[in-house]
This record gives C-alpha cells, sequence and structure tokens, in this order.
C-alpha cells in the first residue's frame, strides 16, 4: 500500500475545493441572464398558464419548458421543479400553483414567458382560477393514454368563460397504448377542437416541446395593458417568509413600480414601502423595477397575515384609481374541527394555522370550543383531499400536531318569523351539528347540492347509476364521448360524496372513471339532527346532521362503532341513537363483572345470594349517581371515524 504524506493530501484537498468554487462561478457567469428582463417589451410577454387533469404531465412538461428555455441546466436530473412542497413530491400531484419567468429566444428576439403551473385535482380549483386571473392563454393538457378526463372538462370551461387563447396539446404519445386519434376525436366531439390544431408532444423526452414554446409566441396574446399609466397590480397569491413577512405575488395591469415606492391596498387601506421586488425563475431574481405585463414578488414588510387579502388591488399611496376585477372568491365546501394534541401546545398550533392560511387563502379559519377536546378552530376545505394536505403541511411544514375531528357540510337553515329572527335574521348557517336548531324553531332547511361530472367506459354504467341513486343523485345528462366511453352528470348533495363516493366510484369502475364537481347552490331538503346517548346523557361531540331517510342507517353504525371503541367499564352502558325523540339504533355495552363469590368454599347458599345481593345494589347506586367518564382518546377515535 502506498501512502502520501498528510501536507500532500490537505494541498489535494485545498484544490479540489478550489477547482470546485472555480466551477461553480464559471457556471454561474455562463447562466447569468445578459438581458434585463424589466426591459423587455410589453409586445415580447406572454402570460399563459397549464391546465390538465390529475397526472397528465404538467409538471413534467413545466420541467422540459424550463430546461428549453436555459432556466434549468439540461440533463440535470431534478424532476418536478416547480413542486417545491414536500406533500406534493410524496403525493406526486400540484397542490400549489407555482409560478416561474422564462426569457426564451426566438427570430433574434428575446421573449419573456410567465409560466404559472397549476393543480388538477378538483380540490384546487381555486389555484386553477387565480392562476387564469393573470393569463391571456392556456394550454391544455390531455394524456394521449386515457384521454378527456372529468377535470380536463372542467378546466377547459374555465378558461373558455374567460375568453383565453386555448392551445390543445397530446401528451405521452410515445407511449405503447397511446391513441392520439381517438382523444382529437374526444377533443372534436367535446370542443370542438380540429384536429390540425393539437399538438402532439411527448414531454417526457422532450418530443415536441420546441413546438410547444412556438405556439405560445405565436398564439397567445401579448398582455393588454399601458405602462404610462398609474400603478395597478392584482394580489394573486402570497406566502410567509420568516425573515420578510409575507411576500406578495402580483400580475403588474398598469403602470409601474420601483424599489422605494409606498403602496397601499384597495381595500384594507394599508400602507407599505417597496422593501424589494423580484421575478421567480425559478428562483428569487432581484429587480428594480416590475412593469406592467409582468408577474413579481413585492417584498413591503407585511407583518400579519390578515394584511396580504388575495384579490386586492395594490396601487401608489396617493393615487385614485378604480379596482381591478378580481377573481371569484371559493366557498368552503368542507368543514372540520382542528384541535392540538395537548392544550399546551395551543399557540404553537395557532400560529402555525395562520401562516398556513396565508398561503392557502381558500382555507377559512374560525374559533371553536369542543368540552372533550378544549380549545380549538373550525376550518372550511375545498375538498376532502384539500383537508388532508392542509394538515400533512401542518405536521411536515411546522411541525404541529393535531386532531381533525369527521368532516361535515355546512347547511342552511330558514328559521320561523319571530321578532328575534326579524332582528338577527331569519337564514342560518350551520357547520356544527351542535348548533343545529330544535325542530319547532325551523321552518325549512336546505343542503348544499353539486353538479357531478363522471366519465367512464360504458361497461360501467349500470353500477355508477346505482352508486348515484343510492347517495340519492338526479341524472341531468349522459353523453357518449366516443364509441366506448360516455360523460354523465347528476345532481348530487355535497354530504353524500364527501366522504367516500370517490373511492366507491373507483372501486366498482377498477380505477378508470373520473370524477369532478362543481357547486350548485342549495336545494330544499329533510334534515334532521342525530344525537347520541350514554345512558341518557346526550353527548354533544357525537351528533350529526344526517338526512331524514339515511337516520336509521348511520344511527345503527354508530351505535355498533361506539360498542367496539368505549372502553367497559364498572356499569352497563347503554348507546342510543335518537332522532326527534325516537329511538333509531341501541348497542348495549356489558359492565365488567367481578365474581365476589370466589372467596366462599363453602357453608350454605345464603351466603352466597347475600354477596350477588350487595354487588347487584352496589351497581344500581352507581348507575343512579356516576357520570359515565370517557377517556379523550376516545372521543379522537369516534370523531376521526364518524
Amino acid at each position: 500500500m502506498i501512502s502520501f504524506p498528510k501536507s500532500l493530501i490537505r494541498k489535494l484537498h485545498r484544490f479540489c475545493i478550489f477547482r470546485k468554487k472555480l466551477l461553480w462561478v464559471r457556471n454561474y457567469c455562463n447562466n447569468k441572464d445578459t438581458v434585463d428582463i424589466t426591459s423587455i417589451p410589453v409586445e415580447r410577454i406572454r402570460n399563459f398558464s397549464i391546465i390538465a387533469h390529475v397526472d397528465h404531465g404538467k409538471s413534467t412538461l413545466a420541467d422540459r419548458l424550463l430546461e428549453f428555455t436555459g432556466a434549468v441546466k439540461k440533463g440535470s436530473g431534478k424532476n418536478q421543479i416547480l413542486d417545491k412542497l414536500q406533500v406534493e413530491r410524496e403525493r406526486g400531484i400540484t397542490v400549489k400553483a407555482q409560478s416561474v419567468s422564462l426569457l426564451y429566444k426566438c427570430k433574434d428576439e428575446m421573449y419573456l414567458l410567465n409560466l404559472i403551473d397549476t393543480p388538477g385535482h378538483v380540490d384546487f380549483s381555486n389555484e386553477v382560477s387565480r392562476s387564469l386571473s393573470a393569463c391571456q392563454g392556456v394550454i391544455l393538457l390531455v394524456d394521449a393514454n386515457d384521454g378527456v378526463q372529468a377535470q380536463t372538462v372542467a378546466n377547459f370551461y374555465l378558461a373558455f368563460e374567460k375568453d383565453l387563447v386555448i392551445i390543445p396539446v397530446l401528451n405521452k404519445i410515445d407511449l405503447k397504448n397511446a391513441n392520439p386519434q381517438r382523444v382529437c376525436n374526444q377533443l372534436k366531439n367535446l370542443f370542438d377542437i380540429d384536429q390540425e390544431e393539437v399538438l402532439k408532444i411527448s414531454a417526457k423526452i422532450g418530443l415536441g416541446v420546441d413546438n410547444v414554446l412556438q405556439a405560445i409566441i405565436n398564439k397567445i396574446p401579448a398582455p393588454n395593458v399601458n405602462r404610462n399609466s398609474t400603478f395597478r397590480a392584482l394580489l394573486y397569491d402570497s406566502w410567509f417568509d420568516q425573515y420578510r413577512g409575507a411576500l406578495a405575488l402580483v400580475y403588474v395591469a398598469s403602470g409601474y413600480i420601483e424599489v422605494g415606492n409606498k403602496i397601499t391596498l384597495f381595500h384594507s387601506k394599508n400602507v407599505y414601502d417597496v422593501k424589494s421586488l423580484s421575478i421567480l425563475r425559478p428562483e428569487e431574481y432581484s429587480v428594480s423595477r416590475l412593469a406592467a405585463g409582468q408577474v413579481g414578488v413585492i417584498g413591503c414588510n407585511m407583518r400579519s397575515s390578515k394584511e396580504a387579502v388575495i384579490g386586492d388591488t395594490i396601487h401608489k399611496l396617493g393615487e385614485n384609481i378604480e379596482p381591478l376585477e378580481g377573481f371569484q372568491a371559493t366557498r368552503p365546501m368542507v368543514f372540520a374541527g382542528v384541535y392540538p394534541i395537548d392544550q399546551s401546545q395551543q399557540q404553537n398550533l395557532r400560529t402555525a394555522i395562520e401562516k398556513l392560511a396565508l398561503n392557502d387563502s381558500a382555507v377559512t379559519v374560525s374559533n371553536d370550543f369542543s368540552p372533550a377536546l378544549g380549545q380549538g378552530w373550525r376550518l372550511g376545505f375545498l375538498g376532502l383531499l384539500h383537508l388532508e394536505v392542509f394538515t400533512q403541511r401542518l405536521e411536515q411544514e411546522y411541525g404541529a400536531d393535531s386532531i381533525i375531528t369527521a368532516p361535515s357540510v355546512p347547511y342552511k337553515i330558514l328559521l320561523k318569523s319571530t321578532k328575534q329572527t326579524l332582528k338577527s335574521g331569519r337564514e342560518l348557517y350551520i357547520t356544527n351539528p351542535i348548533h343545529f336548531p330544535e325542530p319547532f324553531e325551523v321552518e325549512e332547511y336546505y343542503e348544499p347540492m353539486v353538479i357531478g361530472t363522471i366519465i367512464t367506459p360504458d361497461e360501467y354504467l349500470g353500477p355508477i347509476m346505482s352508486l348515484c341513486i343510492e347517495k340519492r343523485g338526479i341524472q341531468k345528462s349522459a353523453t357518449n364521448i366516443d364509441n366506448n366511453r360516455l360523460i354523465l352528470q347528476y345532481d348530487l348533495p355535497l354530504s353524500e360524496i364527501v366522504m367516500d363516493f370517490h373511492d366507491i366510484l373507483k372501486t366498482i369502475t377498477s380505477g378508470y372513471a373520473t370524477f369532478d364537481y362543481e357547486d350548485n347552490g342549495y336545494c330544499k331538503s329533510n334534515l334532521v339532527k342525530l344525537n347520541i346517548l350514554l345512558n341518557g346523557k346526550e353527548v354533544e361531540e357525537l351528533c350529526n346532521i344526517v338526512h331524514v331517510t339515511k337516520a336509521s342507517t348511520i344511527g345503527k353504525k354508530m351505535c355498533s362503532r361506539l360498542k367496539e371503541i368505549i372502553p367497559r367499564q364498572l356499569i352497563q352502558i347503554n348507546i342510543q341513537a335518537i332522532v326527534n325523540g325516537k329511538v333509531v339504533g341501541r348497542e348495549t355495552l356489558k359492565a365488567f363483572r367481578k365474581d365476589v363469590t370466589a372467596k366462599l368454599y363453602g357453608g350454605d347458599v345464603t351466603r352466597r345470594m347475600k354477596l350477588l345481593a350487595q354487588q347487584a345494589e352496589g351497581k344500581r347506586k352507581m348507575k343512579m349517581v356516576a357520570n359515565i367518564s370517557l377517556p379523550r382518546d376516545t372521543f379522537i377515535e369516534v370523531l376521526k371515524k364518524q
């Protein structure tokens, strides 16, 4: 074995470090922009978004666009560059819209392309709506193997209603089972898109991506803005930075802004000094000025999460302006209680929820209290996946462990006319079953409805129709997309689909059916409050709001589940499900039995009878005076599985 002197090894080590730094500096200088981004005229700016169904290749196409424009080095091995959240990489989905500014040279002219990668799941449709508010065109991405799916239809009409230029693109044409002709026929039947307009690409290997860039430049118009007008910017996203506070992602609709300007928000009237301006490439690239048509980040020391109101208009202090037309505010579809595992962690959980709610404006937060779980919050979400992702981000990004109760939907109740209701209003919105009024106070009940869109192969039509009927759905239409696929539309109660509808649909169709839904207002219904009683005492935390036709079934399931979860005690526990004073379900949890006669080894039988009588009398007295004490873990298990 050859041994080298330690001094030589140290010199070689220092040389390697120096060489590594030299290579980094050389790469940085080679990749550094030689074009002043702020000097690019409006005519050479394109703002666009990518819309598609889940897993149709949005993030992969975004990766290739970053490579083709030089924002990321080719062959770097990085995937899902715009999916920065840990939950996005683990689940393989996009849950948060991300922006990136790209420089692309075409015909000896440098273009600025502002790309926004949007989510594809129905629960995050608000992110798509917000992204489209800053765009003039979209890429409609469709999988050449799976074809048009439910969210593809929903996203197309979102863009169509905003009068955006739509570039249809078929992805994954290199797959063995790809059938571009079939998918082109679907696009023609559903959206009246001619086959000649459809671009065929493979984002994974980069085939045809250059044609997409050419189409973006040639088909999508430049933003119709005036840089010489007063400054107005639409605040369409924000996030929290530990050192700089709340950062605002804006689309500049007119005028320009520079570092040092004083700005204010139209609705909140708060005044700030602009501390920093930047463009995402995809990392922050500092600039001294943002002009109309551009998308950028404003840092102005916003310290509170309540100051950055999504959809607000930012303008310079002292200028009178008309506010920009924002995007439609989202309405929570699912509500759930969030409580700290221990009340000593309440402040940490509060801070985490406030910071994460700033990054996710679709979440609504209100204080809540439970005698069993303590002080907590009632949060509103757009769906179950939205709820799961939010709680996962709480744990991963802020280390905040929490208890999530079973989700519920908001109900509308019309109260009877009284002096009190005339003052406070007859309409009442209920998100927590505890606040459900007594039947004699109510004139009408209303439950939220949705229009469900299902795209499925025709061999699964029978099971799907049976499922929708079971969930109280009413069929609106059925249309053939091609020879073996059809699209169904149903009016469905939101409460019936929020828990397990999607899972059952995937099971009965072997995963081939896709489901999407949109809000359809409220519909008159016959609702009742399902109360759970333990030995005649009502437990408010376990009550629920159900349709009268489902009360008996749900009541029996609740009683059976409680019998399995509640720990046995020294007394017998009668579990009852009651609706309007009528018992619809009952289970009995037997008491522990202590053998008080074990110490007897003989003698007269009256001694045995006397001990058993004393035991029976003791249990009777205990049942009369003792309250049933349920451990906190029992409530957690029941509320999670409700």
